[in-house]
């Protein structure tokens, strides 16, 4: 099956970055199509609770997104999806596509009656394993596509049937296969994101042992009203509200035995996330355990307005160990107050590490046309034609990545127009 076109534009992934270079393409006349792993398009950006500074919503901007892709017909997106091979030049890539089955067609309408009567559960990997979802599900509640998919891994397909059964709109299909697609495309803008970096690396910082420490990701979840305990932020142990909270930065970033750059937006993170705490728990405290504080320009007044705060507070010390009170579940940190001086052992309900970023692609198998650092991310200069945005280049914030890929997205047409 072959489709696109040399005058077209590929995005790798649909996250803020993707969808941005996508859209911007498209509205200038460009035919773009866009290639995401995940069932739905959002990326990173679909979980959080909040963007900073505005401290408003994500879907905000992702809904207007969602709106442009739907009513230009130069855009076309493909979920469930990978890059397999790509081989050409600038001007005339050939690109094979990877298009992986959903188990479930164009005519589902979410209604949601197969989810009631699966009867098998799997780790719900978009609120980081806190909750659970069935084996046929929909990825979170504003996706898009706004349609099911089902866990082939965990399903008990024929044995079971009851989605099929109760399913009155034929939408579910158990023998779907994956099926590949050739495209010929004139350029490649890879926008494929970042992960958060594994806790469990860190064996002093308590992740995976301790059970009250929780990452930065996890916590956007938490606060979400859509997450695991519709935005009541309580402990994993005990479902206890939690009243203080220990916010860990450079937890993997900035060491080399881990991560040896700075994620950037770690410190921003942990201070709006210390809003999320203090507007659901009056009474509430946070401190912020910081090597230094990265609040450039006009985000240094973001953490004047959130250090006005008399109950939340900023130390300056690297923590050294979390263990865990085994009577009460609390945390307790071990940490040196460099301004302070002296050594700290500090008890809190709650700690959350502020785990860095590391490029998606670091430790996958890429494609020969692609070229990575030593870190993982992206090389700036890759064969032409071949562009990256976003974090799949280095650590950004929102508000740059989308900066970045409308840029991306002028040089993915450029190479269209060299090439004509």
């Amino acid at each position: 099956m072959s489709e696109g076109k040399s005058g077209s534009i590929l995005v790798v992934g649909g996250g803020i970055s993707g969808l941005t270079t996508a859209v911007e393409a498209a509205e200038a006349g460009y035919e773009t199509i866009i290639v995401e792993k995940n069932p739905y398009l959002g990326g990173r950006v679909a979980q959080l609770y909040k963007y900073f500074p505005k401290l408003c919503p994500p879907y905000c901007g992702l809904e207007i997104n969602f709106r442009r892709i739907k009513q230009n017909p130069k855009i076309s997106y493909y979920t469930l999806s990978e890059i397999e091979g790509i081989s050409g030049s600038e001007g005339n890539f050939n690109v094979k596509i990877r298009i992986n089955p959903r188990y479930v067609n164009q005519k589902c309408t979410s209604c949601g009656e197969c989810a009631k009567v699966c009867p098998v559960e799997r780790s719900n990997e978009f609120n980081y394993g806190m909750d659970k979802t069935k084996a046929i599900y929909l990825p979170h509640e504003m996706s898009f596509p706004m349609k099911y998919v089902l866990d082939k891994k965990v399903c008990t397909g024929d044995s079971c049937n009851k989605c099929v059964e109760v399913c009155k709109y034929n939408a579910i299909d158990l023998s779907m296969e994956s099926k590949t697609i050739d495209m010929t495309v004139g350029s490649i803008v890879y926008a494929t994101g970042w992960k958060p970096y594994d806790a469990t690396k860190m064996d002093n910082l308590g992740f995976g042992k301790v059970k009250n420490v929780i990452t930065n990701v996890m916590m956007e979840r938490l606060a979400a009203p859509s997450g695991p305990t519709k935005g009541e932020i309580k402990r994993p142990s005990d479902g206890k509200l939690v009243k203080t909270v220990a916010f860990v930065q450079c937890a993997g970033s900035r060491d080399e035995n881990h991560l040896a750059h700075c994620s950037a937006i770690c410190c921003m993170a942990s201070l709006k996330q210390a809003t999320y705490l203090r507007e659901r728990v009056p009474d509430s405290k946070a401190v912020m355990y910081y090597i230094d504080l990265r609040t450039p320009g006009k985000y240094e007044d973001f953490l004047n307005k959130i250090s006005a705060d008399e109950n939340v507070k900023t130390v300056k010390g690297k923590v050294a160990k979390i263990v865990e009170d085994e009577t009460t579940g609390d945390p307790i940190i071990t940490v040196e107050d460099i301004l302070g001086g002296g050594k700290l052992n500090e008890r809190f309900d709650m700690v959350v590490l502020a785990t860095g970023m590391e490029p998606s692609l670091k430790g996958q198998a890429v494609l020969s046309a692609v070229a990575l650092q030593d870190n993982g991310f992206m090389e700036e200069g890759q064969l032409s034609g071949i562009y990256s945005t976003g974090v799949a280049k280095r650590p950004y914030d929102v508000t740059t990545s989308t900066q970045d890929a409308t840029a991306q997205a002028l040089k993915g047409i450029q190479s269209i127009l060299r090439r004509q």
